[in-house]
């Protein structure tokens, strides 16, 4: 028991520390006058998103505990009778590490999860409607898609599986990221001229942040010192290094050079592929389905440039299409000698389609869920507060108008 709740402790931590991370993995894409204000929200989203889900995001993600529904209850309202004991979450999660540490380990996912939207609409939110949106968002739109995947709810019952987040993480964030672009536009000047990162030394300072955070994020959701745990750890390693190799390749072949943006997008792309499976499939099929993952991310860059999106920092390409991708993948290669709970996958001894199906529809749903539910609350704030800045606020940037700060002061 001391063991579990040692591991899920420091899993906490490592989740938690996520989010830093890709403050500076994004920070370092933007343009120098808006690193801070990138910065500034991601750091942000730590202190109004771990308030909100104690108030109120945990109850809904995970009250009404199996019921197959849509959305749970108001019982744990402000962490009403979440305690040191295992009584609440203890049967349904398999687990016994405290209801307490349970939840605050699902905090530090509802914390970075619309944080990732950030990345698509750099520079040039205002930073009361993005903190406005991401509030509305966790609420509105995580917390219920957590309830359908983490918590029993429609999905679960359905029969897809959600290891630690592809469904719930990664599709969701990358659909709703769609559609407040549908809302708020195209930077000023894109497509016309050059907005190349500032300093991809820090990107590369948060891909190493990202992955090992994600060990936290991935052998962490075992929710136990055990051997799923290894193996979620050991995809988690293997998946994104052959996704860096499958990115570099086509990067290179298309663009005549491999490039350190192209290395630390790649990695991600392995991370976010295999957070669906981790814990689901076996060494070989993560090597497999990272390297696919490099290679279809980067393939899918395409996708913005044919629809004149501005996606600043190639959130849909990453972590929608990386998302998407990894949680079909489970329905491939899903092995029940990892992992006894999960039905084998098509290309497995014994398998058949009905996983790959149940996976299918349910990436569908969360797509088209959270795609509408992140075009309406960007919309509503946009009528209102306002979304965007003026044209001046972002010529001049967003860190001196926004928050009278630099990111450098010449000496």
């Amino acid at each position: 028991m001391e063991g579990n709740i040692a591991w899920v402790l420091i899993s906490t931590a490592l989740v938690l520390f996520m989010t830093p991370g890709l403050a500076f993995f994004y920070g370092g894409m933007v343009r120098s006058k808006n690193f801070l204000a990138m910065l500034m929200q991601n750091f942000f989203a730590i202190g109004l998103l771990a308030v909100l889900w104690v108030l109120l995001g945990a109850s809904l993600a995970f009250g009404n505990l199996g019921d197959g529904g849509w959305i749970g209850n108001l019982d744990f309202l402000g962490f009403k009778d979440i305690g040191a004991t295992n009584a609440l979450f203890g049967d349904f999660t398999g687990s016994n590490i405290p209801d307490s540490l349970f939840l605050t380990f699902q905090m530090t996912f509802a914390i970075i999860t619309p944080a990732l939207i950030t990345g698509a609409t750099a520079d040039r939110l205002k930073f009361a409607g993005y903190a406005t949106f991401i509030g509305a968002w966790l609420i509105l739109i995580y917390s219920p898609v957590a309830h359908w995947a983490f918590a029993g709810g429609w999905i679960a019952k359905m029969g897809a599986f959600d290891f630690a987040g592809g469904l719930v993480v990664h599709i969701n964030a990358g659909a709703a990221a769609l559609g407040v672009l549908l809302v708020i536009g195209n930077r000023k000047g894109h497509g016309k001229e050059p907005m190349p990162p500032h300093a991809l030394p820090w990107t590369l300072l948060g891909t190493g942040i990202l992955w090992f955070g994600w060990f936290g994020f991935n052998a962490g959701s075992a929710l136990g010192a055990n051997g799923v745990a290894a193996q979620a750890l050991l995809n988690t390693l293997i998946a994104p290094a052959a996704a860096m190799l499958g990115w570099l390749i086509v990067e290179k072949i298309k663009g005549k050079h491999v490039t350190t943006l192209g290395a630390a997008s790649g990695g991600v792309a392995g991370m976010v592929a295999i957070t669906p499976c981790a814990g689901f499939v076996g060494t070989m099929p993560a090597l497999i389905i990272g390297f696919l993952a490099g290679i279809i991310c980067y393939l899918a860059l395409a996708i913005k440039e044919a629809a004149k999106l501005d996606d600043a920092l190639d959130v849909l390409a990453v972590h929608l299409v990386g998302g998407i991708f990894g949680s079909i993948a489970l329905g491939f290669f899903a092995d029940p000698a990892i992992n006894e709970l999960v039905p084998a996958g098509l290309l497995i001894e014994n398998g058949n389609a009905d996983l790959l199906i149940d996976q299918v529809v349910a990436s569908a749903a969360v797509f088209a869920f959270a795609l509408a539910g992140g075009y309406i609350i960007a919309k509503v704030i946009d009528l209102t507060i306002g979304l965007r800045v003026d044209e001046e606020t972002e010529d001049i940037g967003l860190d001196q108008v926004l928050h009278a700060e630099t990111a450098y002061n010449a000496l």
